[in-house]
């Protein structure tokens, strides 16, 4: 939310002196967090000037310049200068705005005197857009359009408010309330003892809004599909001006607060709903009044219908979607955005006023479902002040009247179905048993009727209204948290509880850890990836695999749980690609969720209320969750090894996801078994499947060559993935040593010749079972496929080494051990010794 200083000011006792960082600071004791400050971006003399005379001279590039004498005169001081200008929409006589030589308008531009078409122009005649107060650049700021004739002379940068500045706090979901003036006003209050003025309840807008009207404007709320029981429209108060001056131009201190609170100048009467909407916190809506056909009906759209919003787009509707109809169709997406059809246009001169409150979860699930989030959105999902309705209403009538010259009108309508605040209440004690803090009966009730609440008295306690526009008061500690945000969170002492006995990570965890320890070790980066996928993105990675869907998905896009960790991976990657990071080593450490074939996820309804679910409630609240499995993987691409003098680069590629694994495995001590196999994303000659004991655990490989280049990536990408569970699980929990033998080794070679399909672990795994205890260590050294070998066979050479416990063998030992290998490879795949 950003909140301009002198808009603030209005409604608050701001002492002069203090700057936007010291208003920050107080709003920090109070829980709103500190954002930004926003200045303007000018600077330096920009006075008043008034246009004496002009010569328009053509050039010979077609454009015609105006040379103009311009008086700035200040304090009996007689000073004309020469400007050349390019705009053309001024007369002799205009009051405008000059930039002198020295001053710096944003961008920045520095304003000098230099020659141009001829002439030197000792400075610059100003437009609103040059001057950051809009967009309009179709000529120079007129003062007499904006309804001002001050003096030659004048500082405009202070006439214009120009000089005003906004400072930005950050606004929880839950205070809907501080995304206005007159809230964060209210908090400001509370933190510093300051003066508080409502601007609900000035004079002029009270006596507007207890203005009755004797022509009723026909309004009708039908909710026949309320979304959560909840009834769309609780409030829904309208107001007509008419004879407004469609010609008067919106004041530019009205403009430079709009700019500094983010919002830019469209119209007069679309400007005054953004501004009543951020002075009270209740979006205002506009209609032009002789475009409507009929009253005004609140319903759920029907299935199909369609409507076309102010933003030009056509929007097919949802059944839970509220709207604004009437005799023609809709005409408003309730609470988010008004329809094209009664858009508030140049020529409009009589306007219908709606204030209304709709139900947060609705607009809340209307701005997602259409990807639509608005100013008016954003305040209706975090709740709006059911009450403010009368008082914005009537502050939009009060502004059309002053500024554009209408006439409050006799037709207006007033619906309330909002239910009264639930009265709490808040037992002694109960404070201190939460915050550690004894606060006195005084500071208790002196807090929450500093928020707004209604405090009375009872037997062990208070009960405690509260205000209405504090939806988020529901219960005892929320009203708890209040008292000690406005007394002070340095009242709670700062202690750091003693852990029990017996407590600490489990080994799980510990083992989780360990396992992100060796890859960070090893030179990998950890990321956190979003586990959420769209359905082409699931398809690449699990083929058919069934995924869980998410009722309300925070992107449309991607409904889906994730079932592995490579797309976080791989999105990762493409990411850094982009940035120009092109050896890159990454591994996550997270969930995934494995759903059951047929099985339908979260149905049933949350439990309410504070009191713990019984333990059958607890079994199928469990069981509606999907099984989620903690995995491990990595992803490696570029150069492992980067070039240097005298070294070349080596590349990322299968080797290094399978070493990677391997190391895992030790660290977890689960012995593991690598052979060929196949993954969905994966080069089918390229990927290996990894066993403990029978069950595959992960998977290791290069990305498809065509998944790569699909995705502007390398052609070679390795990666892993290891179920980290079943590692954990199979793990030992006691970890064994060998003990150091003295008796010196004895290393041989082998060379097989086997069928070509025949995969090399299965091969490694006969010789090993078959050379006995005496066999040490075997490894594959290499894999020859060509001259000398037979076609559609390949020659494995194996790396032996063998060792007594008890003696130094012999050759002939180590040999008898090699060639008993030999007669189990020969046995299963018919081997043959390679000569």
């Amino acid at each position: 939310m950003r909140v301009p200083v002198s808009w603030l000011r209005e409604f608050v006792d701001v002492p002069a002196e203090a700057t936007a960082e010291d208003i920050q600071a107080a709003l920090v004791r109070v829980g709103l967090e500190e954002e930004a400050v926003h200045r303007a971006e000018l600077s330096g003399p920009i006075v008043v000037g008034q246009v004496l005379e002009f010569a328009d001279e053509p050039q010979s590039n077609g454009k015609t310049i105006r040379w103009c004498q311009v008086d700035v005169s200040a304090n009996g001081e007689r000073d004309i200068r020469g400007i050349v200008c390019g705009a053309h929409n001024f007369l002799v006589g205009d009051k405008v705005v000059v930039s002198l030589p020295g001053a710096v308008l944003p961008g920045p531009f520095p304003i000098s005197a230099r020659k141009t078409y001829g002439h030197v122009s000792d400075g610059m005649i100003a437009s609103a857009r040059e001057l950051g107060l809009g967009d309009e650049h179709d000529g120079i700021l007129r003062l007499t359009e904006i309804g001002l004739d001050p003096e030659t002379g004048l500082d405009a940068v202070a006439l214009l408010g120009l000089d005003d500045y906004a400072f930005e706090v950050n606004v929880t979901p839950d205070r809907g309330y501080a995304l206005s003036i007159r809230g964060i006003a209210r908090e400001y209050s509370n933190s510093t003892g300051a003066a508080f003025r409502d601007p609900a309840h000035t004079p002029t807008v009270t006596a507007i809004a207890r203005t009755a009207t004797t022509e009723t404007f026909p309004v009708t709320v039908h909710d026949e599909a309320p979304v959560r029981g909840r009834v769309g429209c609780s409030a829904f108060v309208t107001r007509v001006v008419t004879g407004i001056d469609a010609s008067r131009p919106t004041p530019a201190w009205m403009i430079t607060r709009l700019k500094l609170a983010g919002v830019r100048s469209i119209s007069l009467a679309v400007d005054i709903t953004n501004y009543v909407m951020f002075e009270l916190g209740q979006p205002i809506h506009g209609y032009d009044l002789d475009k409507l056909t009929g009253g005004i009906t609140v319903r759920r759209a029907a299935p199909g219908e369609r409507i076309t919003t102010l933003d030009d787009a056509t929007r097919t509707l949802h059944p839970e979607d509220l709207l604004i109809t009437d005799e023609s169709g809709p005409i408003g997406l309730a609470g988010v955005m008004g329809g094209a059809a009664t858009e508030i246009s140049d020529a409009t001169t009589s306007v219908l006023i709606e204030a209304a409150n709709f139900d947060p979860v609705s607009i809340a699930r209307t701005a997602r479902r259409h990807r639509l989030q608005s100013e008016a959105s954003k305040r209706f999902e975090r709740g709006v002040d059911p009450l403010v309705a009368d008082a914005a209403a009537a502050r939009v009538a009060e502004l059309l009247v002053e500024l554009g010259g209408g006439t409050l009108a006799p037709t207006g309508s007033r619906l309330y179905t909002a239910a009264e605040p639930t009265p709490i209440t808040l037992r002694d004690g109960f404070i201190a048993s939460i915050m550690g803090v004894a606060y006195s009966d005084d500071e208790v009730r002196g807090s929450l009727e500093a928020i707004g609440c209604t405090v009375d008295r009872v037997e062990g306690g208070v009960l405690a209204t509260p205000p209405s526009w504090r939806p988020d008061l529901s219960d005892e500690p929320t009203l708890a948290e209040e008292v000690a945000r406005i007394v002070g969170y340095d009242r709670i002492p700062n202690v750091l509880p003693v852990a029990p006995p017996g407590r600490g990570l489990t080994r799980a965890q510990k083992l989780r850890r360990a396992a992100a320890t060796v890859l960070a070790a090893g030179g990998a980066t950890e990321i956190q990836a979003y586990p959420f996928l769209s359905e082409a993105t699931h398809r690449r990675f699990s083929d058919d695999a069934p995924a869980v869907r998410l009722a309300n998905p925070l992107d449309g896009e991607e409904p889906l749980l994730r079932r592995t960790l490579l797309p976080g991976l791989v999105a990762a990657a493409r990411r850094n690609l982009s940035r120009g990071l092109t050896d890159l080593a990454l591994f996550e450490v997270g969930t995934v969720f494995l759903p059951d074939a047929g099985v339908s996820y979260g149905s049933g309804p949350l439990p309410v209320g504070n009191a713990r679910p019984d333990d059958s409630r607890l079994a199928e609240l469990n069981g509606s969750i999907p099984p989620q499995s903690w995995h491990v993987a990595a992803l490696f691409l570029g150069d492992r090894i980067q070039k240097q003098p005298g070294i070349r680069p080596v590349s990322a590629s299968l080797a290094d996801a399978i070493t990677a694994a391997q190391q895992l495995s030790l660290a977890l001590a689960v012995p593991i078994r690598i052979e060929q196999g196949n993954h969905t994303a994966m080069h089918p000659g390229r990927t290996a499947e990894i066993f403990v004991g029978d069950s595959v655990v992960g998977v290791a490989g290069e990305l498809l060559p065509a998944l790569s280049e699909e995705l502007d990536l390398p052609r070679v990408v390795a990666a892993f993935e290891l179920d980290l569970d079943a590692l954990i699980e199979h793990g030992r929990r006691e970890v064994s040593t060998t003990p150091i033998v003295g008796f010196p080794a004895a290393t041989q070679d082998l060379s097989l010749v086997v069928p070509a399909d025949v995969p090399a672990a299965d091969v490694l795994r006969a010789v090993v079972e078959g050379a006995g205890d005496l066999l040490e260590d075997a490894r594959l050294i290499d894999d020859y496929r060509g001259t000398g070998v037979a076609e559609n066979t390949k020659s494995l050479t194996f790396a032996l080494r063998f060792r007594g416990q008890d003696r130094t063998l012999t050759a002939a030992e180590a040999s008898d051990a090699k060639l008993a290998g030999v007669a189990v490879a020969v046995e299963r795949f018919g081997a043959t010794l390679r000569e």
